[in-house]
């Protein structure tokens, strides 16, 4: 059986932006940060195997997306970019985070959402309670699209406790706003 993980909490934010530098937006650009707080089950022990933790990473990755499209009230096609990210509590090491975070998670959510082909971006830490995470954003269908290339922010006041991890996934639609960069 599949391990599954223990949530404390889920949390959901989005962020519509309908000005930048004045400039009214024909069309909002939209970001999502949604997150759980889970118990590291390992926590406390140093060089414990991590296949739980790539399990946990796959359950927790499904919850996620579905989550984030709902707070976005969007369908797989309107979901253009993505990012992933994990606080570790102090309990914790490191590599719970890159186990929960790198070998399964990304399945679930790519496929969640529809064409998605391209790696997903991420960024890890060990931290407190109320510690921030800065998530970066880069498209799901090219990782080159400099239009989607950006990064969401995520604190969570009482979390992560020291034996639990703040995993995180930011969705965006519409890249950032303005956008105007291209490829030399």
């Amino acid at each position: 059986m599949q391990n599954k993980a223990d949530i404390r909490k889920m949390i959901a934010s989005v962020e519509d932006i309908h000005r930048e530098a004045g400039q009214q937006l024909a069309t909002p650009s939209r970001k999502c940060v949604v997150a759980a707080v889970i118990t590291n089950p390992l926590a406390g022990q140093p060089d414990a195997d991590l296949d739980i933790l790539k399990d946990i990473g796959a359950d927790i990755s499904a919850q996620l997306v579905e989550r984030g499209c709902d707070a976005l009230s969007a369908g797989p096609d309107d979901v253009q970019s993505y990012g992933k990210g994990a606080i570790v509590g102090v309990d914790g090491e490191i590599e719970h985070a890159a186990a929960l975070i790198h070998p399964r998670f990304g399945a679930p959510v790519r496929g969640a959402l529809g064409e998605a082909s391209e790696i997903i971006t991420s960024t890890k830490k060990i931290g407190g309670p109320g510690a921030t995470l800065t998530v970066p954003l880069t498209s799901k269908l090219s990782i080159w699209d400099f239009d989607h290339m950006d990064a969401a922010e995520i604190t969570v006041p009482d979390a992560p406790r020291p034996n639990e991890i703040l995993v995180v996934l930011a969705l965006g639609i519409g890249g950032r706003p303005l956008k105007r960069i291209k490829p030399d």
